[in-house]
């Protein structure tokens, strides 16, 4: 059964960081993207990290939006079948809900396009107090 399921959110002060975890089923792990992707209270959600499964160095295997790069790092472990999200630097405007998604098929879908995206997990909350 297709599943994801994230743990490691919780409530840090300014400037702390966070490791989310997101474990994926191994019909998900399988050539295709992990995305993170945030949504806050009153705002649209939107892609944060994405991480390609499969194998081979490409250029653009991680991607990330502009607004956490360089703080954010995101990270797999293929024998766990896990992907992680490295938050540094936190700020208020990083509070959300945090969710682990795969894109809808296998193959190069590496855009923040919601409309890539086949399968959720259940989400993480994130808080952040200055």
């Amino acid at each position: 059964q297709e599943q994801l399921v994230e743990s490691g959110g919780g409530s840090v002060q300014a400037g702390e960081s966070l490791r989310l975890s997101c474990v994926v089923s191994k019909d998900l792990y399988s050539k295709r993207f992990i995305f993170w992707w945030r949504q806050a209270p009153g705002k649209e959600r939107e892609g944060v990290a994405n991480i390609w499964t499969g194998t081979g160095n490409h250029d653009d295997a991680i991607n990330y939006a502009a607004t956490v790069k360089g703080r954010f790092e995101i990270t797999k472990d293929g024998s766990k079948n896990t992907v992680f999200l490295q938050m540094n630097s936190l700020s208020p405007d990083d509070t959300a809900m945090y969710y682990c998604a795969a894109a809808r098929h296998e193959g190069w879908i590496p855009k923040f396009f919601l409309t890539n995206i086949g399968y959720w997990g259940q989400g993480t909350q994130v808080t952040v107090s200055s």
